[in-house]
């Protein structure tokens, strides 16, 4: 009778031994890596330390810490593969699901309202004011409004209507930035065939916050061309006459320059947003686009500067917003173009 084969000892797993990055670098360092100093990233873990601690206590669980750590160096780089080669540890399958579950976390309403609000009470609205009056003296503005297209990688549902007018993938942000460059309101969800005139149209912002009165009268956003003007949305005139006319769009555009210059800065500390997302379903990219917009107030909440890199480029307003499609005058608001008649001969004479 043959001899029995002897037992196969199981191997022991064996764990690449991970860097403590916030003990072993500077905060120089950690803001170029990560976009946020040491302070910073156990801030943001704070937010949603409970979510992400791992309640089975097995060895080499991942601390909150560290999947905030991953998660911000995939935002910083774009490259999900950076995250597993950068000392971190963590293998691609997990970076890939702790990127998910740390989105998830940060991505609820409960969070993203502590750092994205918009203006309504008078004493908020009047310094908006004051500090978008400092740049070209124009008056009464408290946000100024555009949109922003983030490539993605072709959906596997509803294909064609991601396509936009450059012929790729993408969806269509509207962001609102202040004076200081910090975001006040961003909608992340529509495809990149949709225009920006629907995707205000059907935003809360007209629905509730102006449509039902909730901001003083005398509370403008400055838009581009491709919006409606409105009593509370200011746009340019597309001929001006020489004086009041002209005199309005000459400060409408420097003043309203703040949000092409805020999407530049955005794209540029998070250059994510700078390529094309391969991530899926288009829902998931909408959850990075919302946390890149808090994770960038943070940041200005805690004067935390933007990383030069050789490969930062200022960022301008996209191509398909310089020159938007206008419906003819008679299609437009007249109302709102009365409106801004009053309020240039007003204010610009």
């Amino acid at each position: 009778m043959a001899a029995p084969a002897p037992l196969r000892q199981r191997r022991p797993r064996r764990f690449r031994e991970r860097k403590d990055v916030l003990h072993d670098l500077d905060d120089g360092e950690l803001i170029k890596r990560y976009r946020l100093d040491r302070a910073g990233i156990i801030f943001v873990t704070d937010l949603v330390r409970g979510p992400l601690t791992n309640p089975t206590g097995r060895n080499q669980a991942l601390t909150p810490e560290m999947k905030i750590i991953v998660l911000l160096r995939y935002l910083a780089t774009g490259k999900m593969q950076l995250c597993s080669m950068d000392d971190l540890g963590p293998s691609q399958q997990t970076v890939s699901r702790v990127i998910t579950e740390t989105l998830m976390a940060l991505s609820s309403n409960a969070i993203l309202t502590q750092f994205i609000t918009f203006p309504i009470t008078p004493h908020e609205t009047q310094r908006k004011i004051v500090d978008f009056q400092q740049i070209a003296g124009f008056p009464g503005v408290i946000g100024a409004i555009d949109g922003t297209h983030v490539r993605i990688s072709a959906p596997s549902e509803f294909e064609g209507e991601y396509v936009n007018r450059k012929g790729y993938h993408s969806i269509n942000v509207q962001v609102i930035f202040d004076a200081k460059y910090k975001i006040t309101d961003i909608v992340a969800k529509w495809p990149g065939s949709v225009h920006d005139a629907r995707i205000l149209n059907e935003s809360s912002l007209n629905r509730v916050v102006f449509g039902r009165g909730m901001v003083t009268d005398g509370c403008h956003l400055l838009g581009d061309s491709g919006y409606p003007s409105k009593k509370w949305l200011l746009t340019p005139y597309l001929r001006p006459q020489p004086g009041p006319q002209s005199n309005y769009n000459r400060a409408h555009k420097i003043t309203r320059s703040v949000v092409e210059r805020g999407i530049g800065q955005l794209k540029r500390r998070f250059h994510v947003l700078h390529g094309e997302i391969r991530v899926q379903p288009p829902s998931k990219v909408c959850q990075i686009i919302k946390v890149c917009a808090m994770l960038h107030n943070i940041c200005k909440d805690r004067n935390i500067y933007i990383p030069a890199a050789e490969d930062d480029e200022e960022e301008v307003d996209d191509p398909l917003h310089l020159q938007p499609p206008q419906p003819p005058a008679a299609q437009r608001p007249r109302e709102g173009l009365l409106y801004r008649d009053e309020f240039a001969d007003l204010h610009f004479r």
